[in-house]
């Protein structure tokens, strides 16, 4: 806080050392009335009291009235005091400082030596910048309430029997002029340290700010003292007590009401100096537990204490329902140099609405949702919410063995939803009815949740977050949305989220210059800017923004037990140069264009993430040929980078290839050939996902059905052969909504998937009931088969059969597990039936049956089928010692395993 200084003599007017003389009697005279009244209050003699405060307010009254006469500067100054005018303030400090160095030496004709005691004793006390003046309080009213009036002049402490006595000089306990004008700007550090209850020489001063206003009374007991009114919100008074009482409250009456509350500015900070260095240090892994709006029971009093890092702000508040969003009166406090506000506020509990008001170093004020807010409202609205959750849960036996088997080494099939238009109008926990059951019914491991965190944007589908630690509201809340996770949980389904820690965007409200100044986007627009999508990219080289990440992330994890985070946007962020052209990027110290700080701060959530979360996978939608992104951050890569310690990455290559092979003709398909077999080139350079995302079949792409060429039959053959092929080649799998059907058409955020097609009043409801039994049985062969998922990593997994018939439009490989027990699949991606089509296979395998035919009847094909055991013949082909004759039915997947 600002030092204050006492006035020079030239500041006062004019008074001679008899009037000083005279008014330090007076005062001193009122006090020791006033003290009097106060002892027969605590005594418990109401008469004494009332006859005491009479005759003390009585003679005081008149006293001032004397004093008025006897100089009109000092009537001047009092009228000054009224209006809070600052040049009175400073009058008033040097004639009340002077009074009471002149009395305390007994010098009345000195007046040089009174002005020294004046300065010295403000230097030693810091005097506040009120005259001490009393409340006039009709002295029949304060002794019915069996009030003592708070004096603004001397005051004597009742001392109990056998304490030394307080000392009689006393202060004003006024707030100066320079502290006045902080608060009232926002701009105070610490509002702390001059609101609340001080022990001062003389007593107790009580000062509270409460704007609007009528009159603030301090309750403590027995004891009702009302503060006197200092204008502007202002509140103060001087307390004979020894030491601020315990448990104090404050009455509050405001036109209509009166309201009893706590101080908000007695308690101590109510974040300790660990979570402060761990903040500074950006090493905070629970720092959702340290900052944001936490309900807690404080120095035993229940309410919440809200904390927010913003370090370039000049001063911060707290604006909300409960103070009909105006902060003014509620002024937080800075904890030292880590940038962090705080504020307790006692008797504030869940559901309160805020919001921070941020006074930015040009002076003006912003409202701001808070960073770390748990709950938020429902979109456009913006506010937050204070939030604890309630919420027990009963999925204790997932997690206990999710993490028995790697995920790389584990059978791994995701159903990609956006829960907002999966079901439109379902709540969290209504999907929670309907979610599990579809899942588990088409035989998926996992969902993956299209972004769940707030978003302003619906038709952003949640990758403009800006509310990263609160579930969109637009469902339900925070404790629904757990619900939802656990009822997966029962049903033995896995829950991924989509987590986008690449951008965010620019509204006013949310992370945009935060504070006033580019706080968690870079400070230089090359590298904020997101060129793509008008949004800001996080400073990843910020330690305490690397902070709010890692800890976002798990955050998701531990508290909402999510099993797994899909990275979005990775190569955006990995590149300095992604989607610019040259100059508008700077080269790393290296000279290159890795963004060496997004390096580091995917490194470290992942590790993060791995040590304290087993279990838990991350996936990166890395769309370019990084070397490393699922390799161990502490094993470098030829490039010299360690590893990004991703668990799995998209294979966007594999993905983009061969959807543009089956949308080709197939009597053109023999020129591509090499568009199926080239992810074999590099399928084990990374642990893949072979992703038909939503990204696939929106914005003109077509649904997947609609990108097959053909008549309907053909079409819903190709979607039946590729998925086929896509479940049995080397890889996770991920389908997006819709498409387990066969929808035709795009999908939309405003509709979701075209259920009436399932509609058994619908006319081909048969063909699109037939392509999701399709699903549900290529889930059922392979989880059960453990050649189709336990060596996804290894190349000793996978061999050719034949991968080089391209006239044919044939691709056959086997598929080994850890046994090495084998499966053989084949894809005819022709239109033609190819009878008697010779394979080689192991010799030691006596007969092979048909696992799976995606041309059987019962899912809309022409069941051109294998129905029979088949035995391989001694004849060698393709380089094997057997063969096996196969009738290969038209675009088709077939599956054999051993019989």
């Amino acid at each position: 806080m600002t030092p204050r200084t006492t006035p020079s003599s030239g500041s006062e007017p004019q008074n001679t050392a008899e009037q000083s003389v005279e008014k330090t009697s007076v005062a001193k005279r009122a006090t020791t009335k006033a003290a009097e009244a106060a002892e027969a209050v605590k005594k418990g003699t109401a008469k004494k009291a009332k006859k005491a405060t009479e005759k003390a307010v009585g003679q005081k009254a008149g006293q001032k009235k004397a004093a008025a006469k006897k100089t009109t500067a000092k009537k001047a100054a009092a009228k000054k005091a009224v209006t809070k005018k600052a040049t009175a303030a400073k009058t008033t400090v040097a004639k009340t400082t002077a009074a009471k160095a002149t009395a305390a030496k007994s010098s009345a004709s000195k007046s040089s030596a009174s002005k020294s005691s004046a300065s010295k004793s403000t230097a030693t006390k810091k005097a506040t910048a009120k005259k001490p003046t009393a409340k006039k309080i009709p002295a029949q009213k304060a002794a019915a309430q069996k009030k003592i009036p708070a004096q603004k002049a001397v005051a004597k402490p009742v001392e109990p029997a056998g304490v030394s006595a307080v000392p009689e000089v006393a202060v004003s306990p006024a707030l100066d002029a320079g502290d006045r004008d902080r608060l009232l700007a926002g701009t105070h550090h610490d509002p702390h340290s001059v609101l609340g209850a001080h022990p001062l020489p003389g007593g107790v001063a009580f000062r509270a700010f409460r704007p609007f206003a009528l009159s603030v009374t301090v309750v403590a007991g027995s004891l009702r003292a009302e503060l006197h009114d200092d204008g502007d919100g202002f509140f103060s008074g001087l307390l004979p007590l020894r030491e601020v009482p315990a448990g104090y409250r404050l009455l509050v009456a405001y036109e209509g009401s009166v309201q009893e509350t706590e101080d908000a500015y007695r308690f101590l900070p109510a974040l300790g100096e660990l979570d402060l260095h761990l903040i500074g240090e950006g090493r905070h892994e629970e720092l959702w537990r340290a900052l944001g709006a936490e309900p807690m029971t404080h120095q035993g009093v229940t309410g919440t204490r809200f904390t927010v890092w913003a370090p370039n702000a000049r001063g911060v508040s707290l604006a909300g329902t409960f103070n009909f969003w105006d902060g003014t009166g509620y002024p937080m406090r800075s904890l030292g140099g880590t940038g962090v506000w705080e504020l307790f506020v006692p008797e504030i509990g869940e559901g309160e609405l805020y919001k921070f008001e941020i006074t930015r170093p040009d002076g003006s004020k912003s409202l701001r949702a808070d960073p770390l807010a748990r709950r938020t409202e429902a979109p456009p609205n913006t506010s937050s919410i204070v939030h604890a959750s309630h919420h027990e849960w009963g999925d204790a036996e997932w997690l206990e063995r999710r993490g028995s088997v790697p995920t790389h080494e584990a059978p791994f099939s995701v159903y990609e939803v956006h829960l907002a238009s999966w079901r439109p109008g379902l709540t969290y926990r209504q999907l929670a009815e309907q979610l599990p059951a579809y899942v588990k019914d088409l035989g998926f491991t996992h969902v993956e949740l299209m972004p769940v965190a707030e978003h302003p944007f619906g038709g952003s589908w949640g990758y403009q977050v800006t509310g990263f630690y609160a579930p969109t509201a637009r469902l339900g809340t925070p404790d629904d949305f757990k619900y939802l996770v656990d009822r997966l949980h029962h049903a033995g389904v896995g829950v991924l989220m989509d987590w986008v820690p690449a951008h965010f965007p620019r509204d006013d409200w949310a992370l945009a210059e935060f504070d006033g100044r580019p706080l968690y986007e870079h400070e230089d627009p090359l590298k904020s800017a997101h060129p793509d999508w008008g949004t800001l990219e996080f400073d990843f080289g910020r330690r305490e923004v690397r902070n709010f990440l890692v800890a976002n992330a798990l955050y998701w994890c531990e508290e909402f037990h999510i099993d797994g985070l899909r990275v979005d946007a990775v190569a955006s962020m990995l590149y300095l140069d992604y989607s610019r052209e040259p100059g508008q990027w700077v080269p790393n110290e290296h000279g290159g264009r890795e963004n060496l700080d997004a390096v580091a701060f995917l490194q470290e959530m992942n590790a993060t993430v791995y040590r304290r979360v087993p279990g838990v996978v991350t996936i990166a939608e890395e769309s370019t040929a990084w070397d490393g992104v699922t390799r161990p951050t502490h094993v470098p890569g030829p490039g010299g980078f360690g590893g990004l310690g991703f668990g799995l990455k998209w294979n966007m290559g594999w993905m983009h290839d061969s959807l543009e092979y089956m949308a080709k003709e197939p009597v053109h398909r023999k020129y591509h050939h090499n568009e199926m077999t080239f992810s074999m080139v590099y399928a084990y350079s990374e642990n893949y996902v072979l992703p038909i995302s939503h990204d696939e079949v929106v914005h003109g792409k077509r649904s997947l059905v609609s990108k097959m060429p053909g008549d309907w039959w053909q079409q819903r053959a190709n979607h039946r052969a590729y998925l086929g092929f896509m479940w049995a080649h080397p890889g996770k799998q991920l389908l997006f909504m819709g498409q387990e059907f066969a929808q035709g058409a795009e999908w939309s955020e405003a509709h979701g998937p075209d259920w009436w097609l399932l509609d058994p009043a619908y006319g081909a409801e048969p063909d699109h009931r037939g392509v999701r039994d399709l699903v549900r049985d290529l889930n059922t062969v392979y989880l059960h088969t453990p050649a189709l998922w336990q060596r996804d990593t290894d190349p000793s997994g996978f061999q050719w059969v034949v991968g080089d018939a391209a006239d044919d439009n044939v691709l056959a490989f086997l598929r080994y597990d850890a046994e090495g027990a084998p499966l053989l699949a084949v894809s005819n991606l022709s239109p033609v039936v190819r009878h008697d089509y010779r394979l080689g296979v192991p010799e030691d395998v006596p007969a092979w049956y048909e696992a799976l035919n995606t041309d059987a009847a019962r899912y809309g094909g022409g069941d051109v089928t294998n129905p029979d055991a088949i035995k391989p013949e001694p004849q060698g082909w393709h380089g094997r010692p057997a063969s096996v004759r196969l009738t290969l039915p038209p675009l088709a997947t077939v599956w054999l395993r051993p019989a």
